[in-house]
């Protein structure tokens, strides 16, 4: 039996434990509704561009995974420097060997490279699960290469402002980093490809372009892997594997979105839901995983089977904040898709859809965050340049799939 002084000391501790978690969760719940709010502009830009995605058949397949790249390296790299700052390395500095400007090269160069993977992978994969017709594989090269490379400095100097608030003002970066970078992915990624679009279907032009792209970007890869500069290295190493695996996701996403294009076409609030949907899914398991890796890489949270008293109360905070963030999301959704003319069913179904379809995709997030965070740290790689690729793809696949059956469920079509 435990001694009566034991007591009282475990209630405060707990009571200790959640007041600072709620304090967490209210900087995390800010960023979360700004994202979701924010992302109705890459929503609005998407209902919007139906002749575009009629024009290259297959664009829509490649949308989820092109705005996935941003949010996997970036929000990877948001929470190796988080875990930095917490650490006590992270310096501003811009010297070629600081920790800083080693991310932010790997960054830009992994974004090339899998803007050039991506196009293939979309080619290939829209051959498999028969998706025809499709757009030719020099206009996928240059829309997705091109696309992502112009994102990628917007979301770099976001994500570095970001990091560089968090120093300055005190804020914790892994509750604010993945929603951020959400949104930045979400605004910048959609304007780049459709920008990218304007060099695509040319027929000397596209496919020189094409071939310059991926020769760059092979480049880029080999000088990474063989710089002398350790922690760049070491990212492009370990990051390639798991976005290529990561981006395989997401066009497996897409193809879910795709095969119901003619839904979406037909209620195209359902595309200004979209973007949001999957970046609020995202973005929760982003910021669940990095809180998570930070805590493991502290020892303030043991890798475990059953999450321990720290971890149960990141996941029991990750539900508390879904609900709200996915009403919110389905209600201002139908109020800018009615204000843009765009339409929808009534505003009841569609915050139906938003919060039962939300509901659904939580479960698997904190299945996902937690259980692929400990997988990372079972194999001994660095959960955060593994858990957050892996962890955010896995939810764009499990929201693209729980969007669909909310919709089904809720009777929209």
């Amino acid at each position: 039996m435990a001694a009566p002084g034991r007591i009282p000391q475990a209630l405060t501790r707990a009571a200790t434990r959640w007041a600072r978690d709620l304090l967490a969760a209210r900087s995390a719940f800010a960023a979360l509704v700004m994202a979701a709010l924010a992302s109705l502009v890459a929503g609005l830009i998407l209902a919007s561009i139906t002749e575009t995605l009629e024009e290259f058949p297959g664009l829509l397949l490649l949308v989820p995974a092109a705005i996935a790249v941003k949010g996997n390296i970036f929000g990877a790299l948001g929470s190796r420097l988080g875990t930095a700052i917490h650490a006590g390395t992270f310096r501003l500095s811009g010297r070629r060997d600081s920790v800083m400007a080693q991310n932010a090269v790997a960054s830009v160069a992994l974004s090339l490279a899998l803007g050039v993977v991506l196009a293939i992978l979309a080619k290939a994969i829209a051959l498999a699960f028969n998706v025809s017709p499709t757009m030719s594989l020099s206009d996928f090269l240059v829309i997705s290469a091109l696309g992502c490379l112009i994102a990628a400095f917007v979301v770099l100097a976001i994500t570095l402002a970001t990091a560089a608030g968090a120093v300055r003002f005190g804020w914790d970066l892994d509750n604010v980093v993945a929603p951020m970078v959400t949104v930045a992915g979400d605004v910048v990624t959609l304007p780049s490809l459709v920008v990218a679009a304007e060099l695509a279907g040319f027929d000397i032009l596209t496919p020189s372009m094409a071939w310059a792209l991926g020769v760059l970007a092979a480049l880029s890869v080999a000088w990474g892997l063989r710089s002398r500069l350790l922690e760049l290295r070491t990212i492009m190493r370990e990051s390639m594997p798991v976005l290529v695996a990561a981006g395989m996701l997401d066009l497996v996403a897409g193809i879910t979105v795709e095969k119901r294009i003619e839904d979406f076409v037909t209620f195209p609030v359902l595309l200004v839901l979209l973007p949001g949907y999957l970046a609020t899914a995202g973005a929760l398991g982003g910021v669940l995983s990095s809180r998570l890796s930070t805590k493991l890489h502290l020892g303030l949270a043991r890798p475990s089977v059953v999450p321990s008293g720290e971890a149960r109360v990141d996941l029991a905070t990750t539900f508390a904040l879904s609900l709200p963030v996915f009403a919110l999301l389905g209600l201002v959704s139908s109020m800018a898709a009615g204000l843009t003319g765009h339409a929808g069913p009534p505003l009841a179904d569609l915050v139906a859809v938003a919060v039962l379809g939300g509901l659904l995709a939580t479960v698997l997030i904190v299945v996902v965050a937690y259980y692929g965070t400990l997988a990372a740290v079972r194999f001994g790689v660095d959960p955060d340049t593994y858990g957050i690729p892996m962890v955010t793809s896995s939810l764009d696949l499990a929201g693209a799939f729980t969007l669909i059956v909310s919709v089904v469920l809720v009777g929209v079509v």
